[in-house]
């Protein structure tokens, strides 16, 4: 039996165990159906500057600029961690510097490996570039009439011994009219097309919501976990199962671990607050911890780290970093306000 259908079949052992645990909490928060638009024309409130973008074409190569921080810019704390800010604007803060990616960058996310990024751009496309805005190439062309979130790379390594073939595709959420669903395109090009949503054989037998889901984000063995704004709930994937999948717990804007695929951050709502909190697999069961237990505002849109110790979240006033042990307190490492991701390096 390949270790990933062991790991989903706990994770289907323990959906009862974890629905148990969590009923006595404020059902989740609030979700989000895109990760962020931008606070003003671009982070700083400027008219960014003309480049050789062809910005509706989707497939030009920008003149990659790097926009100056000042002394009067918020606090930039991105050097050297691999930690990006995407505000829906067209510069992306990164490298201690904000870089002009020629095109409206939304709900940014990296690949696996670090040298692709994915993104809908100012035409409301599916676009993939390199890590500096250029070489930016059409995934999926937008018909019209929708509005697609936040994409997230999943990808699988060919396991041929287990008759596993490899992954690498872009899943993301659409919306058209009231109706969200996931889809999915390779992430080389193609025609999105809906996500399959199995239920869990066994003890998980009721029919999976195929509207309502929002916000999925993939691990790097071919599982996913998402969230359903009908439910208030966060679901798990898993594509090595027949893309089956399960209630986790209540919560929304989940992310996966890459360094630990049993490890899911997400939000939920406790005391009029946005808290973090952290699912992890133990011999007994799931764990869920409440890393903002002392919460006075809200952290939200939460990334893991490539190391799988560090969480990236956003608040009112800017990006955090937590531990997932539980040690020490949120630490304010940026003023500037988007979607946190992380990109290996």
């Amino acid at each position: 039996m390949p270790a990933s259908t062991r790991r989903s079949r706990g994770r289907s052992r323990r959906t009862a165990t974890a629905v148990a645990l969590t009923a006595g909490l404020t059902a989740g928060a609030a979700l989000l159906l895109t990760g962020c638009g931008p606070d003003d024309p671009t982070a700083d409130g400027t008219t960014p500057p003309a480049t050789t973008s062809s910005g509706t074409g989707g497939t030009g190569n920008p003149t990659v600029t790097a926009k100056p921080v000042t002394s009067d810019s918020p606090l930039n704390g991105t050097a050297h961690n691999g930690l990006t800010i995407s505000d829906g604007s067209r510069y992306v803060v990164m490298n201690g510097t904000r870089v002009d990616f020629g095109t409206l960058v939304r709900d940014l996310a990296w690949s696996p490996d670090g040298r692709r990024a994915a993104f809908v751009d100012g035409d409301g496309d599916l676009a993939v570039s390199n890590p500096d805005g250029t070489g930016r190439v059409i995934a999926a062309k937008n018909p019209g009439g929708q509005t697609w979130s936040h994409p997230t790379w999943q990808t699988r390594k060919s396991d041929p011994a287990d008759g596993m073939p490899a992954l690498d595709n872009l899943m993301f959420a659409v919306r058209s009219g009231s109706t969200t669903k996931l889809e999915s395109v390779p992430a080389t090009g193609g025609t999105p097309r809906p996500i399959s949503l199995n239920q869990m054989a066994g003890e998980h037998p009721d029919p999976l919501p195929t509207t309502g889901n929002v916000w999925p984000n993939a691990g790097t063995a071919g599982a996913a976990a998402y969230a359903n704004a009908d439910s208030g709930k966060v679901y798990i994937r898993d594509d090595n199962l027949r893309q089956q999948g399960s209630a986790l717990t209540d919560g929304s804007e989940p992310a996966m671990s890459q360094a630990d695929d049993e490890a899911i951050t997400f939000v939920r709502s406790v005391d009029g607050h946005d808290h973090l909190f952290l699912e992890e697999s133990t011999d007994s069961g799931p764990a869920y911890k409440d890393l903002t237990p002392h919460a006075t505002t809200d952290y939200t849109e939460p990334a893991f780290a490539p190391t799988g110790d560090l969480i990236a979240a956003r608040t009112p006033d800017g990006i955090v970093e937590v531990r997932t042990d539980g040690s020490g307190t949120p630490q304010r490492i940026s003023g500037y306000r988007g979607l946190p991701a992380f990109r290996n390096s």
